[in-house]
């Protein structure tokens, strides 16, 4: 018989309180474990190649907020140690080119500024004090300037203008805010008639000078903006940015590359690519130039090439035509003849060399989720940041001809010596067109093959994205399977990683193939003799959150279900979206030009079907599927008496990222979970 409890279980009491044990005894990862669990990111070696110095974030649940620090270890043998200790966020720390100074961006002064420390220790100084925070540090090449950028008032001609128009909209009696184009907000901010703008400023005197001074465009590209979005040449002679093109940004894709003569302030515009133009990266000795490019026009999961220009004669080429994968952050090798770069292949995220002159592409490191992939200047060494299902962000390192990673960093070593983590393992089935599904399974601690378990099928976002072997901060499989469930993650249409093909196969086809292949996903998952069939549920975000809503009107064979971000009506949730180049493309134009997808795909049309047990999760913040979709998902549960809960963060975008939101996130999730999926019986099952 099955028995729903009331309130939260005993098993999530436990677990939140940071008490819980595998059935054989050992302990398991809790909440309130994984919460504590320190990240490592942003690896950057020093000239000499002798260190690497790293951003640290560790939680501060009392505060509600990450700390982070900066820390430098040696990058052969020793001990890493905490660098440029402040009362505020350190972070994006990068070398001088003689290795004597560090930058890195701090808020110690209240806001977001550039701060240069003495290599060797000692005391940091402030370098800039704009009104509107300096972000994204990088170095000229002879160390006598960075490049930053900052997001301003474009007709402002200079910082003063921008601090009064700063203090009016925070100090001013009317909040309200006039919006005369597309984008006007995104993700979680609004842009309030402000753009990102490229600056210069002297190492020595703090002198800033805007290189995009009264131009309505962003430089770099919203919200992406970074330092991988602009670079110098390596004579200091010039700057390569990107910018966003098109009278309307909402729907275009089309982000292209600008030169800047930084003696002129001349800039040109590189090639006439209509799609996206993005990443620029000199060579070393200054030949060419390299970039990733999509061709196709206002679809943004177009395959991501690697592409590269010879600056002599303009000559431009593709690197990358045979390789079905998309290019996601690369490095030049010291010498010029290689490239390294990440891919999404398989559900693992690849560390990959290539021979520009030969185009040969070699795997080096072939599983994790691998990501800011630095080489030192001999060549021997690469330095990149890793995660995996079974163990969170860390700094590792490798040969540059491969060979087994070596981990820099181990912060997270006392937390998860105590606990057992079960890898996971690697399984395909059969999806629709016969196509070969890619899925994940992860058992929970303590795992009995004799023992009948409840599962939880895990949905990715995107779509065109993957669950991939890694450490998620919403979504840890292990913190879910250590509340004693079997996770079951397929990688169904659409996703990438498997293949172009594959992955242009979703659009317009939502609630189809992909459907299908987690339909028969469920199918394998239920033929386990380790999984009880009737105790199965489902949750996803984002796209996932959308499947959800689409899974709760079309199949009752789960017992509950978790949405979360999740689209319920598609021609609403179209009218408040921000970049509409996304759904004018994935479900064929505007809602008025193509009704027919927008009403074929969108879960509120089959909503008189509901009957699973749902928990819906939104944050107020959430740009991405505005809130309202979730208050709707909400509301038709509701009205039909179907059981459900609303949980509704009001300071939270499309993601949960505050340490107290996350661990209540986590408990009201396992407690919904455990209320339908867990029960006794006569068998003591």
């Amino acid at each position: 018989m099955l028995r729903y409890p009331r309130g939260v279980s005993l098993a999530v009491l436990l677990i939140v309180a940071g008490v819980a044990f595998a059935a054989d005894g050992g302990e398991v990862l809790t909440v309130e474990r994984f919460i504590s669990m320190t990240r490592c990111s942003d690896p950057q070696i020093s000239p000499d190649g002798k260190q690497v110095a790293f951003v640290v974030s560790e939680p501060d649940v009392e505060a509600n907020r990450n700390r982070t620090h900066i820390w430098i270890a040696p990058l052969d043998d020793g001990e890493p140690r905490r660098f440029a200790a402040g009362r505020g966020a350190d972070f994006h720390p990068r070398w001088s080119p003689a290795g004597d100074r560090i930058a890195f961006v701090s808020t110690r002064g209240g806001s977001s500024q550039i701060w240069i420390i003495p290599a060797a220790g000692g005391e940091a100084v402030q370098l800039t004090d704009i009104s509107t925070g300096a972000h994204g540090p990088a170095w000229s090449p002879d160390g006598g300037s960075l490049a930053f950028y900052s997001f301003v008032h474009p007709d402002c001609p200079d910082d003063s203008c921008n601090a009064a128009r700063e203090a009016e909209t925070r100090d001013g009696p009317v909040k309200a805010k006039v919006i005369d184009h597309l984008l006007y907000r995104h993700w979680d901010t609004w842009k309030d008639g402000r753009r990102n703008h490229l600056f210069i400023v002297d190492a020595e005197s703090g002198e800033i000078r805007d290189l995009t001074a009264g131009i309505d465009r962003d430089f770099p590209t919203f919200p992406w903006g970074g330092s991988g979005e602009y670079a110098f040449s390596p004579d200091g002679k010039e700057i390569c940015c990107v910018s966003r093109m098109g009278e309307m940004e909402a729907i275009s894709t089309d982000t292209e590359l600008f030169v800047i003569d930084l003696e002129s302030g001349e800039m040109k515009r590189l090639g006439g690519n209509p799609a996206a133009d993005e990443s620029p990266a000199y060579s070393p000795d200054g030949r060419y130039l390299a970039w990733r490019a999509q061709a196709v026009p206002g679809f943004e999961a177009d395959r991501w090439r690697l592409m590269l220009m010879n600056r002599k004669n303009g000559e431009t080429k593709e690197l990358t035509p045979d390789f079905d994968r998309w290019v996601m952050e690369f490095t030049w090798g010291p010498r010029s003849k290689k490239i390294y770069f990440t891919a999404g292949d398989d559900g693992h995220k690849p560390l990959f060399s290539l021979d520009v002159k030969k185009g040969k592409i070699t795997k080096l490191v072939g599983c994790s989720n691998n990501s800011s992939l630095r080489i030192s200047p001999d060549g021997r060494t690469i330095v990149f940041a890793r995660r995996s299902f079974d163990y969170p962000h860390s700094i590792w390192k490798t040969g540059s001809k491969g060979g087994d990673p070596v981990r820099i960093s181990t912060y997270n070593q006392p937390v998860l010596s105590k606990v057992e983590i079960n890898t996971a393992g690697d399984v395909r089935y059969e999806g629709a067109a016969g196509a070969t599904i890619q899925a994940f399974l992860i058992k929970p601690p303590g795992f009995d093959p004799s023992r009948r378990y409840p599962a939880i099928m895990l949905i990715h976002g995107g779509p065109q994205s993957a669950f991939i072997d890694s450490w998620y901060t919403n979504w840890n499989v292990q913190t879910f399977a250590a509340a004693g469930y079997v996770i079951f993650i397929p990688n169904f249409h659409g996703s990438d990683g498997f293949g172009q093909e594959f992955v242009n196969s979703i659009s317009r086809d939502w609630g189809g193939e992909c459907y299908e292949d987690i339909m028969k996903g469920l199918d394998w998952l239920a033929a386990r003799d380790y999984v009880d069939p009737e105790r199965i549920g489902a949750a996803g975000a984002s796209y996932g959150g959308y499947m959800v809503n689409w899974i709760a009107g079309h199949t009752d064979r789960f017992a509950a279900l978790v949405s979360m971000a999740g689209a319920f009506n598609l021609a609403s949730k179209y009218g408040v979206t921000e970049e509409l180049w996304f759904p004018e493309w994935d479900l064929g134009g505007t809602p008025w030009d193509n009704p027919e997808d927008y009403e074929k795909w969108s879960p509120h049309n089959y909503a008189a079907a509901f009957g699973t047990p749902t928990l819906v999760i939104h944050g107020e913040l959430d740009f991405r599927v505005p809130v309202g979709e979730g208050l709707q998902m909400f509301t038709a549960l509701q009205r039909q008496g179907v059981p459900s809960k609303l949980v509704y963060f009001p300071d939270e975008g499309h993601w949960v990222l505050k340490p107290k939101n996350n661990i209540f996130y986590y408990g009201q999730f396992i407690e919904w979970m455990d209320r339908y999926l867990k029960q006794e019986d006569d068998e003591g099952r």
